[in-house]
């Protein structure tokens, strides 16, 4: 089953939008390791810049908009992802357990909507 491992923290520990902080420097690696040992688990993933480079295309009364920036104020914010296929929840559970976190954080886990028989992602 494919889930989405999503990463959520605190941006700002990270030295600003670039991300290029001493925080982001002692971390980088950690992911790096982590994403060998997922092996053939890992079907994809990555970090995000920081939510100032963000643009959001909402639809409202069938009107389109765009704005700069995330549309919602959080204190945590969408840092990266992985996109995991692993057997059960368990297993992306204990995936999502060995994720680094700067500081505070969470890793949320959501499975993908199957597709349909003959269409590939």
């Amino acid at each position: 089953m494919q889930y989405m491992l999503l990463i959520y923290e605190n941006e700002e520990i990270f030295g600003g939008p670039e991300k290029t902080g001493p925080l982001m420097a002692e971390i980088g690696p950690k992911h790096f390791a982590l994403i060998g040992e997922m092996g053939a688990a890992r079907l994809g993933g990555g970090g995000l810049k920081g939510t100032a480079f963000a643009t959001t295309v909402r639809r409202e009364n069938g009107e389109q908009t765009i704005h700069d920036g995330p549309f919602a104020e959080t204190k945590e914010q969408l840092g990266g992802y992985y996109l995991i296929d692993v057997p059960d929840l368990d297993a992306a559970i204990a995936l999502a357990r060995r994720v680094p976190l700067g500081r505070d954080g969470a890793i949320e886990i959501r499975p993908l909507i199957p597709l349909p028989p003959g269409v590939t992602r």
